[in-house]
């Protein structure tokens, strides 16, 4: 179920809904909620999106650090 953007948590791996060129689309990698923006929760990348929506991300990310 989709939540309020103003909503989201802190410090928790989340899925976010943004505005495309076609319209709402769910961002396909978790995502972390900053003090100052978002991030994606696996590379740590700052995102400049502008999310609409967001929901519990239901897939867990796996422990990249043992691919290396």
């Amino acid at each position: 179920m989709w939540r309020l953007i103003v909503e989201a948590p802190f410090e928790e791996d989340i899925e976010l809904a943004v505005i495309g060129d076609q319209g709402v689309d769910a961002l396909i990698f978790p995502c972390r909620r900053l003090p100052d923006g978002w991030a994606n929760a696996m590379t740590g990348e700052r995102l400049e999106v502008h999310p609409t929506h967001w929901r519990t991300w239901q897939i867990h990310r796996c422990d990249v650090s043992r691919l290396h």
